[in-house]
């Protein structure tokens, strides 16, 4: 049985390059904008070091993970550096397999059905649809129609604001965002405007708040 074990607003940050010193300060800009699960990719300078700033800064309102992981070797890194989330490109067993006896969650990346149920069968938390763009929307409403039910698929690389809708209509349970929402020196008020946007297509597209 897959379980959630992300907070309830579906939304991933994903901060390739961030520099360590950055960390902290872009944790809480986030994290006061309502989006509470934050990624270090392990191609980003000291994403160890950045992960434990951002544990320090807002470990007790978010869950703080690494991205680009692709051996169980850096999953024990991040699991020593207190990071609570695995995420990665491909679907790797040994991987996944080495997160869930961390106790971390283990998102891989998946583009297949074949690797969808790999991912699953090793115990995956759930799935990153990856890169969404290239699968389309109406490639994840086929994948999902064969997925079991309660299996959470994340959309990462492709979606934006303005198709959110679309891709929860089509079975997306949440969004991994990139690129739209952080690079590298951007400064604070711009993150927030950049995240309220995010958040706010996010929340509209699950119906949040409605009554």
């Amino acid at each position: 049985m897959v379980t959630s074990q992300l907070p309830d607003r579906r939304l991933i940050a994903i901060l390739r390059g961030i520099p360590a010193s950055d960390a902290a300060v872009v944790a809480q800009a986030l994290v006061d904008c309502g989006i509470t699960i934050i990624e270090v990719p392990l191609n980003s300078p000291d994403p160890y070091l950045s992960i434990a700033n951002m544990i320090r800064q807002v470990g007790g309102r978010a869950k703080i993970g690494a991205g680009t992981v692709l051996t169980p070797r850096q999953v024990t890194e991040v699991a020593n550096a207190g990071g609570q989330l695995i995420v990665s490109p491909n679907c790797n067993p040994e991987v996944i397999r080495t997160a869930v006896s961390r106790g971390l969650a283990s998102w891989p990346g998946v583009m297949t059905p074949t690797e969808c149920f790999a991912a699953l069968d090793a115990g995956a938390s759930g799935l990153k649809l990856f890169p969404a763009g290239v699968v389309g929307i109406g490639g994840l409403s086929a994948i999902r129609a064969v997925l079991p039910r309660q299996t959470e698929v994340y959309v990462v690389g492709g979606a934006v604001p303005e198709t959110f809708a679309d891709w929860v209509q089509a079975g997306a349970t949440g969004f991994g965002l990139g690129a739209a929402l952080y690079t590298v020196n951007l400064s604070v008020p711009e993150l927030f405007t950049r995240a309220r946007k995010i958040v706010a297509a996010h929340d509209a597209a699950f119906g949040f708040g409605d009554a």
